[in-house]
């Protein structure tokens, strides 16, 4: 369950105007054949690009590659001409919690990694609303499979950069859980540069403002499928649901 903060959370501050990224070139080769090769990807400046696909497409790979931490290669450039360093955060598939840190500490461990002033206040503001306010004392080991990714997720989202990878971030968590998160992190992140790989057709539908299906050996990317409205959308709009079998029918085909 979700709850509501102890106390009223304070504003946060909005980060910079946040660039597009576009990503070019892209080659990776896993055992002796290219996992893709040649594959041009772009994030649109100010929204949420969702990645779908069957496993062992290489999503997670591309993700990696936009922060420049996996072994393939490729030409990665900002829509404003600056570096990208400094100013990405990635949400890994694992939670990566430091056992002997406090949920708390966990999620500020970035600013103590870099000698920063942490925000305490506003990240214990944060885990209250993660449904975590109980819990900020306790150390992973104290803590569920679920509360952990909501650690993880916390530890993105106080990092307030302009630009967020996220790889599964939802996983792991019960169905109501995982919409009021889904929704939480919507209202945190609007107006950054968001990529989210997910295997949820629903969640991409409800968060995305461009769905890409990656499929194929070496892999290639789909038109983009671009809900109207903006996010969070209803998980029960008709139009939303139409979308989802729409989607369903099309990872189904590129699996069978």
């Amino acid at each position: 369950m979700i709850d509501p903060p102890s106390a009223p959370v304070p504003p946060r501050p909005r980060p910079t105007i946040p660039p597009g990224v576009a990503l070019r070139g892209a080659r990776l080769v896993y055992e002796g054949a290219p996992l893709f090769d040649g594959l041009d990807f772009d994030l649109p400046a100010g929204r949420w690009t969702c990645l779908l696909g069957p496993s062992g497409t290489g999503k997670s790979t591309l993700l990696r590659l936009v922060a420049g931490l996996a072994a393939g290669s490729a030409r990665v450039a900002a829509g404003d001409g600056a570096a990208l360093a400094g100013r990405i955060a990635l949400m890994a598939q694992a939670d990566l919690l430091l056992p002997w840190l406090s949920a708390l500490d966990n999620a500020l461990i970035g600013y103590r990694l870099r000698g920063e002033p942490a925000p305490r206040d506003q990240a214990a503001a944060l885990l209250a609303r993660l449904g975590l306010g109980k819990a900020a004392h306790l150390r992973p080991a104290a803590l569920s499979g679920g509360m952990r990714q909501r650690v993880a997720l916390a530890r993105t989202l106080i990092e307030d950069r302009p630009v967020v990878l996220m790889d599964e971030p939802f996983s792991g968590l019960d169905a109501i859980t995982r919409l009021r998160l889904q929704t939480l992190a919507a209202g945190e992140l609007a107006g950054r540069t968001v990529l989210l790989v997910t295997h949820d057709p629903l969640e991409a539908l409800r968060l995305g403002h461009r769905i890409l299906v990656m499929t194929g050996r070496p892999a290639y990317l789909s038109d983009a499928i671009e809900p109207l409205g903006a996010p969070p959308r209803d998980p029960a709009d008709p139009e939303l649901l139409r979308l989802q079998g729409e989607l369903l029918k099309r990872l189904a085909a590129e699996v069978a």
